[in-house]
């Protein structure tokens, strides 16, 4: 028996097992022989099924309710635009910063979000986020009360520094609870919680404006802000059990330097297995542009997504009501629609996506999402004369982005292993932020910008026709940027099914003569976070397993898979990548502060 081990389980999860004795008891193992570092990242299943399966429920029901304030509070304004410009006389480019405002400061702090999420834990980063949306909610309250519209910009400017970091760590709290239990239902239905808070407040604002005054959907929105932040207290109380009770759970890098803390009261050893794997999890920034080329592909296309989904909606319901001549109401209602199909077609979308096996099954229905929204954007296009009725193209437009941002999000773990999602969340949540920002702005400056002389000619309608043909061209792009990451994406697995045919009979013969070892490196722990190479999932990342320690060959989980590795090119132009990402933020940064200070009028001066 000496020097045989046991193979360790391939099918484990990486975990912290939690020890049953006290951390202040001496250590009562009498083995002589100290503990592999995997020992101490995973445990037996030893939760029942069906107790795990509620305890996972419950945590979803938590991240649900997270973002309900902030998700109400985000879609008040739209159905208000004619009302605001008749009460305290806003401009298209006022109103235009109104928004701009609250997806401001998103531009950036998705990243720091995930950045959060990864140093200090899904649950303390929620509690800031959530605590800092419901402060910019009063403000925005206290100043639609007052009139101030500056006052109701700053609102919306401290609002918008807790939206993005609470999104992120919604993601990852259910991509971390339910990684291999029905990821995409799960991401379904907390993105179907938001999106039916949106809908609700698209569908309510005006109504209860008109019923309780102006001030009405404001003060709902700041107290639906105040439950979601009383909802994160007692995620927080409870979280530790939910960890507990969940079964085989990936622990975050505070948690592992947290339980390595503990563990050092009573064995060393343990504690220093324990800061290692926390080292190996936690995120550099400068690992990012080693992503590789379909990484970068993708986040181009997150700005192009932002461009043509989140500021035509907010703008849908003016649109509407001057395009074909509507009541305020019903152009209101039409506009509500629009936000109708993620709650019906997330749910399916999700479960579509965990049954469908096809490696590039979520890029082909992500092409069909963007079709249909460019036939919602020529219908508009069209004269309304020729049209009539914005209906038909509301149908399609919300079909079309009720499945999109769904997959948007689950495209994530096929392209970056377990200790990237959050990081890369934030980078695409980013992206997509600064993409509306820059367009939400300059769609107020081209609705004020007509000349006395072309509103005399062309009336009203000249600047709507302009702002919905610079939509239908974004939209085009954007289905250009999903065809180019599909062909990137059939690159990339080509290259590795070639990869896996020329190790695989290499692979079979050393593991037939030698039994596995864990070192504790970064390529170990990845590869048992992402899977295996030959996943029988095809929707799994690729190259999950590493060429061994002694080939000399190094491993980065990228698009890159020809030799394992990304070259010195590719990480050349991740590195430029990040340049460009980090000058478009900056540009809606410039944009919006000079638009501000220019077009920002005060309450005398309106």
């Amino acid at each position: 028996m000496t020097g045989h081990r046991p193979r360790r389980p391939r099918s484990r999860e990486l975990y912290i097992s939690i020890p049953s004795h006290s951390y202040t008891e001496p250590h009562l193992n009498s083995s002589p022989t100290r503990p592999r570092d995997e020992e101490l990242v995973e445990r037996e299943d030893a939760t029942p099924p069906t107790r795990a399966s509620i305890v996972r429920v419950l945590a979803l029901l938590c991240a649900c309710s997270l973002s309900i304030g902030s998700h109400y509070a985000s879609y008040t304004l739209g159905p208000l635009k004619s009302r605001l410009a008749r009460e305290i006389n806003t401009s298209n480019t006022e109103f235009s910063l109104l928004i701009s405002a609250f997806s401001l400061n998103s531009t950036w702090t998705p990243l720091v979000g995930g950045l959060m999420a990864s140093k200090l834990g899904t649950t303390l980063t929620s509690i800031i986020a959530t605590g800092v949306i419901f402060f910019g909610q009063v403000l925005l309250l206290v100043g639609d009360i007052r009139g101030d519209v500056r006052l109701m910009v700053l609102g919306l400017f401290v609002f918008g520094f807790g939206v993005s970091p609470l999104a992120v760590v919604q993601e990852s709290i259910i991509v971390r609870f339910f990684k291999s239990h029905g990821l995409g239902v799960s991401m379904a239905l907390g993105l179907v919680a938001g999106k039916l808070a949106s809908f609700i407040s698209a569908r309510t604002s005006l109504p209860l404006a008109e019923r309780f005054g102006r001030h009405a959907p404001f003060y709902a929105s700041t107290f639906l802000a105040a439950l979601s932040l009383f909802i994160n207290l007692v995620y927080m109380a409870s979280s530790k059990w939910l960890i507990r009770g969940s079964g085989t759970v990936l622990l975050e890098a505070s948690e592992i330097r947290r339980e390595a803390r503990c563990r050092s009261l009573y064995d060393l050893s343990e504690a220093q297995a324990l800061e290692k794997v926390a080292k190996k999890r936690h995120i550099r920034f400068k690992d990012i542009p080693k992503l590789g080329d379909i990484f970068w592909a993708y986040i181009g296309l997150n700005v192009l997504c932002g461009t043509i989904w989140a500021p035509f909606t907010h703008l849908a319901a003016n649109i509407f009501e001057k395009r074909y001549e509507l009541m305020e109401d019903a152009a209101s209602t039409q506009a509500s629609y629009l936000l109708v199909g993620s709650i019906l077609l997330y749910p399916a979308t999700g479960f579509m996506v965990d049954r469908m096996k096809h490696p590039q099954a979520v890029l082909r229905m992500f092409t069909l999402s963007s079709v249909l929204t460019l036939l919602g954007y020529a219908w508009f296009v069209l004269p309304p004369a020729w049209t009539g009725t914005p209906s038909p193209a509301v149908a399609a437009f919300a079909t079309g982005i009720g499945i999109s941002p769904l997959l948007l999000v689950v495209l994530v773990p096929q392209l970056v292993p377990f200790k990237f999602v959050s990081t890369t969340l934030g980078v695409h949540k980013s992206m997509e932020q600064t993409g509306a920002t820059i367009f939400q702005t300059i769609a107020g400056l081209v609705l004020d910008g007509a000349s006395p002389h072309q509103q005399a000619q062309k009336g009203a309608q000249y600047t709507t026709q302009r702002l919905l043909n610079v939509f239908f061209v974004f939209n085009v792009l954007q289905l250009l940027g999903i065809i180019g990451l599909s062909h990137l994406d059939r690159r990339r697995r080509q290259a590795a099914e070639t990869l896996e045919n020329a190790v695989g009979d290499e692979d079979a013969e050393r593991e037939s003569e030698e039994e596995p070892t864990f070192t504790g490196g970064e390529g170990d722990i990845l590869a048992s976070e992402i899977g295996p190479l030959s996943s029988p999932d095809p929707r799994k990342p690729l190259l999950g397993r590493r060429p061994r320690a002694d080939s000399g060959a190094s491993y980065f989980p990228s698009s890159c898979p020809s030799q394992g590795v990304c070259e010195h090119s590719e990480i050349r132009r991740g590195r430029i990548f990040v340049c460009l990402c980090a000058m478009l933020v900056g540009s809606a940064w410039v944009l919006f502060l000079c638009t501000a200070w220019l077009r920002l009028r005060s309450r005398q001066q309106r």
